[in-house]
Parts: C-alpha cells; structure tokens; sequence
C-alpha cells in the first residue's frame, strides 16, 4: 500500500514538473490569455488537457509503448510537431513586426478562431509534441510495479488529468488577469519575439534531433 502510494506521490511530481515547466504548449497559453483573453486561453488550454489525457491513456493501454519501438513512427510525429512549431515562430514573428498602432487596428489570427478552431490548435499542438509520448511512458512505467493494481492505474491517471487541468488552465487564469494584459499591452512586440525566438528554436531543435 505504502509502495504504490509512494510510487503515485512520484508520479504526480514528475508530472507537475514536466507539465508546469515552459513549454511551447505553456507559451501558447499564456500569449492567447494575455492577447486574446480568458475565455480563448481556456478553451485552448481544454485541448491541451485533452491530448495530455489521451497520450497518457495511450501510454497507460501500451500502444504508445509500441510507438516508441518504431523510429518512423516517431519521425512522423517530431516532422509535424516541427513544422507546427515553426508555423506558431512565423506567426508570432509576424505579430511581433507590427505596430502598435496597427495592431489595435488589426484583429489578430487568435481572435477570429472560433472556440472549436482553438481546441483543436491546442489539442493538436500536444499530439503532435513527441515528448509528451515518451514522456507519459516515463511517467506509466514509473508508476507501475510488476504488482501493480487498475486502481493504481486509475488513480494515476485519474489525478494526472486533475493536475494537467489545473496547471494549464491555471495558466490561462493567471496570465489573462488585468495586470498580465496591461503588461502584454506595453511589451506586446517584445513578448510576440520572444515566442517567435522560443517556438523557432523548438520547432528546428527537434525537426534536427535524431533522438
């Protein structure tokens, strides 16, 4: 009993970590709360939440253990999750290029997504993230000892899901505040180049890995 409890206590801190750390799932969040507002950041933080649930049902039924014994799998996955990211770096280098002026003009590409457009872009930008693959698998194998109950199973997914919707969603809280969009309103330019840079840098890191 103490043996699983421990083994779960594990589990849930290296998720927090993993989770809660800068990401490019992370970044996105908070550039759409402090852009677009709460209720946007919300629902794509929702599809984040959702492919973090669904690879670690993957990871916990071992069909992404399977994926990871195959290098083309693999491949496929950092090839879209690369180009994904680029994609996110030219946006936000674009966004970064206009002025302030004109960007109080312009509606940005985040406000005219509709909320399924937004789910969808964050549920596709952690399917894509070949990391959260290897990384679920971590956590299963952590988590689980030859002795190892469905309730031990059960329970680890059941509070990783609880922890990934209030990390992201708690993201999405914190940075769409009032505060937050005063300082996204002052340092729009800076901020949209510093994703620019982080998503670019992520996007060619791992489209170049062999990892």
């Amino acid at each position: 009993m103490f043996a699983e409890l421990n083994h779960l206590l594990l589990v849930y801190t290296a998720y927090v970590i993993a989770a809660g750390s800068p990401g490019p799932s992370n970044m996105r969040i908070m550039g759409v709360a402090m852009n677009n507002g709460r209720r946007a950041a919300l629902v794509l933080a929702a599809g984040v939440v959702s492919g973090s649930i669904f690879w670690g049902m993957m990871a916990a039924t071992g069909i992404s253990a399977i994926l990871s014994r195959y290098a083309e799998a693999l491949i496929v996955l950092k090839i879209f999750g690369g180009l994904y990211l680029l994609y996110l770096a030219f946006r936000a280098g674009r966004a970064a290029l206009v002025s302030d002026a004109e960007a109080a003009r312009t509606t940005s590409g985040d406000e005219v997504l509709s909320g399924a457009a937004l789910y969808r872009r964050g549920l596709l930008m952690h399917l894509t993230n070949p990391k959260s693959v290897l990384a679920w698998i971590a956590l299963v194998t952590l988590g689980l000892g030859p002795g190892s109950s469905w309730h031990t199973l059960a329970a680890m997914l059941a509070g990783c899901a609880v922890l990934s919707v209030t990390i992201f969603c708690g993201y999405a809280i914190i940075f769409s505040t009032a505060p937050m969009v005063r300082l996204y309103r002052r340092a729009r330019r800076w901020i949209e180049g510093i994703l620019a840079v982080f998503f670019g840098v992520a996007g060619l890191r791992l489209l170049l890995s062999r990892a």
